[in-house]
């Protein structure tokens, strides 16, 4: 299996199936396990064999199967699957820090990763946020009680990217572990762990999902670490994934690979399309050579992702203009689903952060968030190309 190209791994990967053969992925819906005897029981509380299940909070057949399906795909020797992309945050962070240990992590990041630093620095965990594209600024902020270099490969909303292959090279030479949330850039677009990651964390509910269905996360890493300290304390702390969701993400991952490729070539399409229009400030795309990290996107990732981002000069009166003049761009605060989603992060999935904090990792009153879904390119470049001239003509008759 080990052989297998991408696409086989998305499909084939991981399946366990049962007495009656069946050809899908089987959903076993059962919070609890029946032993055959009371000294079965006893042993597997000892140590659980490779397909033994105890309660669904430890582990349960379908949701197994989807852990060894991303573990193929990502390059890990194992993964755990968590109940949301945050719990897989908490859950990586968490099991391993204590008191007196080190955290540098990259300040552009979603703003619910930021909170759970501030929860660690309660703690007495210390944290120290930095500009994350300069590596100069992580070799400068590293020490000996450094325990984990934490970033995005790809930050939310400001879609910069992070050098993963330095970054690591730094953590390593100080003996930190590198945690990458890699979410924005999908399985398909960014193999962290083979430049040099050490755990790489997804919510599932993004590009994996890929229906807008359910919440769901997954940490990628060592057996020793996903079945040590983090399987540890996530099924003690109730984190673990629903049997259901992992069962909807199984399917979600076999059209994984066509979806994002889809994806990302109508990102490139809207941004090449809009890139230098009049009263856009920005057109934040790393897929064109406009993007400061343009050079280190394609070395990363081979294409620039499925995300855009709009910063329009006007604000939020003339973003909320283009978001409401959208027609096939529906207004949410998800990503990475098949429908095509717009999202102002100031006001939305950001707004709890200070205006100094929002304005230090570059979210203006006037940037959108684009994901894009499967929907026809040409309907999408149409869609958003109508939405900024109604937008900005309403601006210029204002004006």
């Amino acid at each position: 299996m080990s052989e297998w190209r991408t696409r086989t791994k998305l499909v084939h990967e991981g399946i366990r199936r049962s007495q009656f053969g069946e050809m899908a992925e089987a959903l076993f819906l059962t919070q609890g396990f029946i032993y055959p005897s009371a000294s079965a029981a006893e042993a597997r509380f000892i140590e659980a064999g490779e397909d033994e299940f105890i309660y669904a909070r430890y582990g349960n057949p379908t949701t197994r199967m989807f852990e060894d399906r991303m573990a193929a795909i990502e390059g890990t020797e194992d993964a755990f699957a968590c109940a949301s992309g945050m719990a897989a945050i908490n859950g990586a962070l968490t099991c391993i820090l204590k008191a007196g240990d080190h955290v540098v992590a990259a300040r552009q990041m979603f703003g619910s990763c930021l909170h759970v630093l501030k929860v660690l620095a309660g703690f007495g965990v210390e944290v120290t946020l930095i500009d994350g594209a300069d590596l100069e600024n992580w070799r400068a902020s590293v020490k000996a009680n450094t325990k984990i270099c934490f970033f995005e490969s790809v930050s939310n909303p400001g879609l910069e990217v992070i050098d993963i292959k330095g970054v690591s090279e730094i953590a390593h030479a100080v003996g930190a572990i590198v945690v990458v949330d890699n979410a924005f850039a999908s399985p398909i677009f960014s193999r962290a762990v083979d430049l040099g990651a050490d755990v790489v964390v997804y919510s599932a509910t993004k590009h994996i999902d890929g229906g807008g269905r359910v919440l769901g996360g997954v940490v990628c890493g060592t057996k020793e670490f996903i079945r040590g300290p983090l399987e540890t304390y996530v099924k003690h702390t109730g984190g673990a994934m629903s049997p259901f969701h992992a069962w909807l993400l199984l399917n979600g991952l076999q059209t994984l690979d066509l979806r994002v490729r889809a994806q990302a070539a109508s990102a490139k399409a809207v941004a090449e399309a809009i890139e230098g229009h009049p009263h856009v400030s920005r057109v934040i795309y790393p897929g064109l050579p406009s993007h400061p990290q343009h050079a280190l996107a394609m070395a990363q990732m081979g294409a620039g992702g499925t995300m855009l981002g709009i910063d329009f000069e006007g604000g939020k009166d003339i973003a909320f203009r283009f978001l409401d003049a959208l027609d096939v761009v529906s207004i949410s605060n998800n990503l990475g689903d098949a429908k095509s989603i717009a999202t102002h992060p100031a006001t939305t999935t950001h707004k709890n952060l200070s205006d100094e904090d929002r304005a230090t990792i570059g979210i203006t009153p006037g940037l959108v968030r684009i994901s894009f879904g499967i929907e026809d390119t040409a309907d999408l470049v149409e869609d958003i190309q109508s939405a900024l001239e109604v937008a900005l003509g309403e601006c210029g008759e204002a004006g």
